[in-house]
């Protein structure tokens, strides 16, 4: 049952059951399938969330070591069996793990990077929600994010993609943007500024 203690902050609950909800829907033929992240394939993409939301939730909690001290140029572990029933559990403990208002005071460490907590707090959230977005289209599956999540999200990587557009920064946070209307669906929006586009199909 969701704890969320601050409804001023933002709660990674939704999005992580939503790619929990992915799960049942991935066979062993979508593994070796492309993504729309280009370095990944299904397989890997999995690999990482696994890394991912063990190393968040320790982010959120300040303990330090290995899973939160690992840059991601460190590159992929293999994808281990059991997977189906850790990374669901890993979801579930990142989520409550952020919805403590101390989860987001003072500084933490995520891929070998020391950053403000608040920061952390926001990039695991990016992370699910384009992460998530990646597994459902590689796999064919429908995939909703809540409005708060994306409301959250969108302002987090707008002044990212703007620096890129104007050459004045890195990249964005995946890709350089990719553009999309205005008036677009806001999850639609928020995959174009990670730099995906968000008419993607397999076997693109």
């Amino acid at each position: 049952m969701d704890t969320h203690t601050d409804p001023k902050l933002p709660d990674h609950g939704p999005v992580s059951r939503s790619i929990a909800g992915l799960i049942d829907g991935i066979e062993e033929k979508h593994l070796a399938a492309p993504t729309p992240c280009p370095d990944y394939t299904v397989r890997e993409l999995l690999a990482h969330l696994v890394g991912l939301t063990l190393a968040f939730r320790d982010a959120g909690r300040k303990a330090l070591g290995p899973t939160t001290d690992s840059p991601p140029t460190d590159g992929l572990p293999p994808l281990e069996d059991g997977w189906r029933t850790v990374l669901p559990a890993q979801l579930d403990g990142l989520a409550e793990t952020w919805r403590s208002p101390d989860a987001w005071q003072g500084f933490t460490r995520a891929g070998g990077v020391d950053l403000p907590a608040e920061v952390a707090g926001l990039v695991a959230l990016n992370e699910l929600v384009v992460h998530g977005w990646d597994l459902a289209r590689s796999t064919g599956q429908p995939y909703e994010v809540d409005a708060a999540t994306l409301a959250a999200v969108l302002p987090f990587l707008e002044p990212a993609a703007a620096s890129a557009e104007t050459g004045e920064g890195p990249e964005g946070l995946f890709g350089r943007p990719v553009p999309v209307p205005a008036d677009a669906p806001l999850l639609d929006r928020v995959i174009g500024l990670s730099g995906r586009r968000p008419d993607w199909q397999p076997g693109e």
